[in-house]
């Protein structure tokens, strides 16, 4: 079995995959002023709780986007499993090309999500990801990482009405019954729907547009997704997994090389 953890601005995900298979998922805040006791234990105790035979870990990988939560990350998992992390960066073999100036500024957080669909839906693909922020990634039918835009996730809108106004109340991210709105906790659940589902529907046309992709892919992912399509089938593909998915695949396609050092 393989330990996943997916570290992002607001949560840790952690997985326990049996080759693809998720067989345990939780969920913590990612809190950068806990030790790596208190990590380590918080992980520990939640294979704990869902019966997870730790003897039978393979490994523990890491993709991250937050460099101050590392130390102590790392070493509380090295303390409680006694297992070095693999940690994910731009120099490990994914089976994508990154057609960019700096390769290192894409999160790995992307690069894992570009890996997965590009090996099990192919390309041309567009992958998008309902996370802290909303990313739109590119990949041409090759592989080959086109371009990405980055917007202001769902969460990250409701948090600057609420922390920016004085009379706008903190609500429930949801779908609305309408855009009939009769009260203020419904006027900005419709103005952040509505408002989210619009940019995506903007910018993949305008993706589509601009690179000539008259067929592509539109693979969705991150917490939101689900609410954004609401059956409205938008998306080929919506996978939440897809994550831990790609962190599958880069740990198969690199674990000879981090074995031997």
């Amino acid at each position: 079995m393989l330990m996943a953890l997916d570290v992002s601005n607001t949560n840790i995900e952690i997985g326990i995959l049996d080759g693809y298979d998720i067989k345990a998922r939780f969920k913590m805040s990612t809190n950068t002023t806990q030790t790596s006791d208190e990590i380590g234990n918080i992980i520990y105790k939640f294979c704990a709780f869902e019966n997870v035979d730790i003897s039978k870990l393979e490994n523990i990988i890491i993709s991250s986007v937050v460099p101050n939560i590392m130390y102590s990350l790392t070493h509380g998992l090295k303390k409680y499993f006694c297992i070095e992390p693999m940690v994910i960066n731009s120099n490990i073999k994914t089976g994508i090309t990154l057609d960019m100036e700096y390769p290192s500024q894409l999160g790995n957080n992307r690069l894992v999500n570009l890996a997965a669909a590009y090996h099990f839906y192919g390309g041309p693909a567009i992958v998008i990801d309902y996370s802290t922020a909303t990313t739109f990634d590119v990949l041409d039918k090759n592989g080959c990482f086109i371009t990405g835009i980055t917007a202001p996730g769902i969460d990250i809108c409701a948090s600057a009405l609420y922390k920016k106004t004085a009379q706008l109340p903190k609500i429930e991210l949801k779908k609305p019954d309408s855009i009939y709105c009769r009260n203020m906790v419904q006027c900005i659940q419709a103005g952040i729907y509505y408002g989210h589902v619009g940019e995506t529907r903007y910018i993949v046309n305008r993706i589509k547009k601009e690179l000539g992709y008259s067929d592509v892919k539109i693979i969705a992912t991150g917490g939101f997704a689900r609410s954004i399509d609401c059956a409205n089938h938008f998306f080929t593909y919506y996978d939440p997994y897809l994550s831990f998915k790609g962190m599958r695949l880069l740990y198969d396609m690199n674990k000879n090389e981090s074995e031997g050092k």
